[in-house]
């Protein structure tokens, strides 16, 4: 006999309410849109569904979820996430439960709180639709409370990140936008796998956009003519207030708990479209068709800490982190953000500013080539962060709009940064000469001297000047570097050791900081560098900010005779995460043998095919592409130091900006395939070609079909002899009339 439960006395105060599927616009759409802030742009801003808002429950609840199915909320023997869902936020009645569903629930004094006990070969909860948004303050989800889930289990070495167990996805046959929707004050998600939300409705418009985890006041307008009347909640109404203290944390967002891609890939991960006090807390956020963290109209103090943010932006938006919005006071702190297709922290017309410091940002750019960090708005810091191997510069920082407005984009502060290969300046402070979106993104390389109070205004940080060596080759006496030099009167300047060809840096690390006099002087000496070695410098005004990079100087020893270059490390290959390593037992010492000489290795020779081909105006990969591209991806699981560039190709129809984009398009779904075999996203860079270079001169159905492809480039072969297939078993050609 079941006991009497206390809760069968509890009421609801609404009545159960199933949701309307919403609609949402195509990433495509919200590309296009990408360069305006989400709020003023009409087709990503429309009402939530009407849902019965909750009030406050007369006991808190704490609901233990004991099934992965869902479906109509009903009295059974199972208690779904959807029902969890309604209980606590005082939509559902107990008393419209059964008795083996009561069983799963108690009162919980504290906050509501929802569990996990799934069986275990069930632990994967397929949404049939949308659920509810989360109404109640302090409600806690927990997967971490699901059975066997071990918190000191890590897949990655270089950021713990417990691995979930409960995952929660759309049904194979729903397209759903959100996992959650959070809109109460103080709610948390913890330690659940989350994927595969986001919507394909190619004439769907008007909507607020699709993430795994979504964060918003109760129903946005759907444009600034709908809205309340502004006040200090612009541009919303005093009723539209936003969730503050919202912590989401150990989660794996868009990647399945076994670390794969998902067939179906997310949108976003982390959509912060109108909070305060956000906590983004070590979070494994991966495979994303846009960002894996976004904000939109408000999300001032929001932290972003330890997490991993690797292989996001593979069909939108395409930077890991892209900011936009009231950010005031956010941080981004101690994050691994690597291998995404753009940059690996985008602010765009910001309100407010941010703290970007001790990140390791390496191996981003995959398919966009942008900066690591791209700034605009006044006063950020990027600070103590490893920058390495971005197809752009290292920080660009962008003046937009009018001074007044925008301004110049001044005071933002970059220093103690490790940079490392680089295609662009460490630094790199853009003008408002320079209009096109590439010069915007990638920067538009070393600025001229300062020559009239103008470029004060139209120039980031001011225009501080960078600073300038007496000499290219600054001497080395009795092991102490003479240094000195000129730069703007009441800056710092900080000189840096430089790795690498190019003759504005990489500012590879921080040596000292000197003092500039009243009259833009600088000098003193430094022991620890030799005889070839090379420095830069930047300099940093407190009121406008941080200067490009000095041209580089040359350490030379009068008495020595001849100078050496200090010699190049040793690029390791690429990677993002590695798994940890179980320790080792301590070896007994056993007697060595006596060494026998090494037979030398014969070189190992690899056939691979190098080209996919494609059907006319086509971009998606075919039966036979697939078994090409499976024997490609074979070779890199085998030989994990080779990295590839996948460059794509057309035909010469059509005109070359149509063809850019085929191209790129086709790369893309090279690249996509590859990451769906395992393929890590920082081994592979795309470039697109479009019809630069034909395979053939000839104009027949044969010679076009040769033409539709994409190459793949291997890189970094360590001595491996690849025998470079021109296989033809994939060609497409078209039909003649």
């Amino acid at each position: 006999m079941i006991p009497k439960n206390p809760l069968n006395s509890l009421k609801p105060t609404k009545k159960p309410s199933l949701l309307p599927l919403p609609l949402c616009p195509t990433l495509r759409e919200a590309a296009i849109a990408s360069m305006r802030p989400l709020w003023f742009v009409p087709s990503l801003l429309i009402i939530l569904p009407q849902i019965a808002i909750a009030q406050p429950s007369p006991t808190a609840l704490r609901v233990i979820v004991n099934t992965n199915q869902d479906g109509q909320i009903q009295p059974d023997d199972k208690l779904t996430l959807r029902e969890a869902i309604a209980l606590v936020n005082g939509n559902l009645s107990v008393e419209k439960l059964s008795n083996q569903e009561k069983a799963q629930i108690q009162p919980n004094n504290d906050n509501a709180q929802i569990e996990f006990n799934l069986p275990p070969n069930q632990t994967t909860i397929q949404l049939q639709q949308e659920l509810p948004p989360l109404a109640t303050p302090k409600l806690i989800i927990d997967g971490t409370s699901q059975p066997s889930y071990d918190a000191s289990r890590s897949a990655t070495a270089e950021i713990a990140i417990p691995q979930p167990i409960v995952a929660i996805t759309p049904a194979a046959n729903q397209e759903i936008l959100r996992g959650f929707t959070v809109v109460a004050d103080n709610v948390q998600i913890r330690g659940l796998s989350i994927y595969g939300f986001r919507s394909l409705n190619q004439g769907a418009t008007l909507t607020t956009p699709p993430a795994d985890i979504f964060i918003s006041h109760r129903l946005p307008p759907p444009n600034t003519q709908q809205q309340q009347p502004p006040n200090s909640n612009f541009p919303f109404g005093n009723k539209d207030i936003p969730p503050k203290g919202v912590v989401i944390e150990n989660n794996w967002l868009g990647i399945t708990p076994d670390e794969k891609m998902p067939e179906k890939t997310s949108a976003f991960g982390v959509y912060v479209f109108n909070s305060t006090g956000t906590t983004i807390r070590r979070n494994r956020i991966s495979y994303h068709e846009g960002s894996a963290i976004i904000t939109s109209v408000r999300a001032e103090n929001t932290l972003m800490t330890e997490n991993i943010i690797v292989g996001n932006g593979i069909a939108g938006m395409p930077d890991a982190v892209r900011l936009e919005g009231v950010i005031a006071n956010s941080q981004l702190q101690g994050n691994l953000i690597c291998g995404n297709d753009g940059a690996g922290v985008y602010l765009f017309k910001p309100t407010g500013n941010v703290k970007i410091h001790d990140n390791r940002i390496t191996f981003n750019g995959r398919r966009l080539r942008r900066a690591a960090v791209y700034l605009m708005g006044n006063a950020n810091q990027v600070t103590d962060n490893e920058i390495r191997n971005q197809t752009g510069p290292g920080v660009a920082v962008t003046a937009f709009g009018t001074h007044g407005s925008f301004g110049s984009a001044i005071a933002n502060i970059i220093q103690n940064n490790q940079f490392s290969d680089l295609e662009g300046l460490s630094i790199d402070l853009n003008t408002q000469q320079q209009l096109n979106i590439s010069d915007f993104q990638r920067g538009d390389g070393p600025n001229p001297k300062r020559n009239s109070p103008n470029r004060r205004l139209e120039t980031a940080n001011g225009a501080v000047n960078a600073p300038e060596f007496a000499s290219s080759q600054l001497l080395l006496v009795n092991g102490q570097a003479l240094i000195s030099g000129q730069a703007d009167p009441g800056t710092q300047v900080q000189i840096y050791r430089v790795q690498g060809e190019d003759k504005y840096g990489p500012l590879s690390e921080p040596l000292t900081t000197l003092t500039v006099d009243e009259k833009g002087n600088f000098s003193g000496s430094l022991a620890g560098l030799r005889a070839g070695d090379k420095i830069s410098a930047i300099a940093t005004h407190p009121k406008y900010g941080t200067s490009e990079p000095a041209y580089n100087a040359v350490i030379t020893d009068p008495s020595a005779k001849n100078d050496s270059t200090s010699p190049l490390p040793t690029s390791p290959p690429p990677k993002c995460v590695s798994a940890p390593q179980p320790p080792q037992p301590t070896p007994k010492p056993e007697p060595k043998p006596e060494p026998k000489p090494e037979p030398k290795p014969e070189p190992i020779r690899l056939k691979v095919p190098r080209i996919i081909h494609f059907a006319l105006d086509k971009d998606f990969i075919s039966q036979e592409s697939g078994i090409v591209l499976t024997q490609v991806a074979q070779v890199l699981q085998q030989y994990p130091f080779i990295v590839i560039e996948i460059e794509g190709h057309t035909d010469i129809r059509a005109s070359d900006a149509y063809n850019l984009d085929l191209g790129k398009r086709r790369a893309m779904s090279a690249r996509n395939y590859l990451l769906k075999q395992g393929i890590t996203a920082e081994r592979m860079t795309i470039r697109t070609l479009g019809e630069k270079q034909r395979r053939t001169s000839g104009n027949t159905v044969i010679d076009t079909a040769r033409d539709r492809r994409v190459e793949i480039i291997f890189k970094d072969t360590r001595g491996l002899e690849i025998i470079l297939e021109e296989q033809e078993k994939d060609l497409q050609i078209e039909p003649t009339p």
